[in-house]
This record gives C-alpha cells, sequence and structure tokens, in this order.
C-alpha cells in the first residue's frame, strides 16, 4: 500500500493505519490486508482480505469489525469498511 502524490488527506491517513497498525497484525495470523479504496460520499473504506483470514468467515468478520473500529476511531470521515476476499484463481486469467 503506498501513498501516492495525489491521495487527499483522508486516505494518506487510512493508509497510513492500514500499514502501521493493522498489516503487522494481519500477517502475524497468515494473512494479508490491501487498500483498495475510499468513497468521499458515502465513507465507505474498501479492504481486500488474502490468505489465512479468509478462510474462516468468523475470522473475516472479526477482522472486518477490527479494521472498522480503528478506522473509524482515528478518522471520523470513515463510516464503514467493505473487505472484499481475495478471488480464488482460475485459469490463467
Amino acid at each position: 500500500t503506498t501513498i501516492l502524490d495525489d491521495d487527499d488527506e483522508v486516505v494518506a491517513m487510512i493508509k497510513e493505519l492500514l500499514e502501521a497498525r493493522i498489516r503487522p497484525a494481519v500477517q502475524e495470523d497468515g494473512g494479508d490486508i490491501r487498500y483498495v479504496g475510499f468513497d468521499e460520499n458515502t465513507g465507505m473504506v474498501t479492504v481486500q482480505l488474502a490468505g489465512s483470514c479468509v478462510g474462516g468467515p468468523s475470522s473475516a468478520v472479526t477482522l472486518k469489525q477490527g479494521v472498522e473500529n480503528m478506522l473509524m476511531h482515528y478518522i471520523p470521515e470513515v463510516t464503514a469498511v467493505e473487505a472484499l476476499e481475495e478471488e480464488a484463481e482460475e485459469g490463467d486469467g
């Protein structure tokens, strides 16, 4: 997750939190999380889950809630988090 020059302040903060706080914890559990997007109109942050956290539905829900709580706590603009699960690769894409 790279903070780009054209990211607005909110997006930069979201990425920073993901990288600094959330991703290391997820990676400890053998998974990974990536920033996908932020909708300024709805306050919805989209992230993608990968690895072991995708396997169990309960862990994915727990992770999503944790990410949502943290982002909403630090960044008032965030109203919700949507977690996409990694698509299983089929064929050669």
